[in-house]
């Protein structure tokens, strides 16, 4: 940091397990991913190139050679997954994911049904190749989960070999983990974390209120998802209590 303030919480250190930031890519131009990545790059954790926009971004492999370059983990977005998986493509997925270097992937079931236990064997499959990270959840406002029903899809993904969980929220951030209003499934939440651990979870939270309410109830080092490139700085400060809505929170 450029100067000393007391009483600030103790941030996790890269690469860390918890207190994750995951920056949504949605189409970042190579001198805006340079850019990005100079006044950003130290507080952001893992980019998500967001659902399937990898398919149209010119340059795709010197963008990655950027992000590559400066050691920051890249994955695609779970939908471009989908779109293979419902084409009957899915070797065709694991040959693209070689060919553009990709270390990390996305499984996710958020756009189409896949059988669960279809989806966990495409998750230990892929997990023999790269670091998975499965989320649960779907896109559709109109499918709630009960909590047992994501407590159980949770545990079966671990089990088959996911690193991580994302709890889905879209980039609009009003479905799955919240109601349509943005407002966070509270009982929800509490019942899930009862049951898996915290640290696996890298809870979607594109709006500020979701990214204080998270804060608030975990702490500095909650893992947080979809954040804007431009929202990643103004994130960092909320988890430090160097914002107003985080002010006094970490000063009792």
């Amino acid at each position: 940091m450029n100067y000393t303030l007391n009483n600030i919480p103790e941030r996790t250190q890269k690469p860390r397990q918890s207190g994750l930031t995951m920056m949504m890519d949605k189409g970042l131009s190579l001198r805006e991913t340079e850019d990005f990545l100079e006044i950003a790059g130290p507080h952001t954790d893992i980019v998500k190139l967001g659902w399937a926009t990898s398919y149209v971004t010119p340059n795709l492999k010197e963008k990655l050679k950027l992000y590559r370059d400066a050691g920051m983990p890249t994955y695609f977005g779970g939908t471009l997954f989908e779109a293979f998986v419902i084409r009957d493509q899915f070797e065709d997925y694991r040959k693209v994911l070689d060919e553009f270097g990709m270390e990390y992937a996305e499984v996710s079931d958020g756009s189409i049904d896949i059988p669960h236990e279809e989806k966990c064997k495409f998750i230990n499959e892929l997990s023999k190749q790269v670091t998975v990270i499965s989320e649960v959840g779907s896109k559709d406002a109109e499918k709630i989960f009960a909590p047992y029903k994501w407590i159980a899809l949770m545990k079966a993904e671990l089990e088959a070999g996911s690193w991580k969980l994302i709890a889905e929220a879209r980039e609009g951030g009003n479905v799955g983990i919240y109601r349509d209003s943005g407002e966070v499934r509270q009982g929800l939440i509490d019942e899930i974390l009862t049951q898996i651990p915290e640290e696996k979870i890298i809870w979607e939270a594109p709006l500020k209120n979701q990214q204080v309410w998270f804060i608030k109830l975990i702490g500095s080092n909650v893992n947080l998802g979809n954040i804007s490139h431009s929202e990643v700085i103004p994130l960092e400060t909320i988890r430090l209590g160097l914002r107003g809505d985080t002010f006094d929170y970490f000063l009792k």
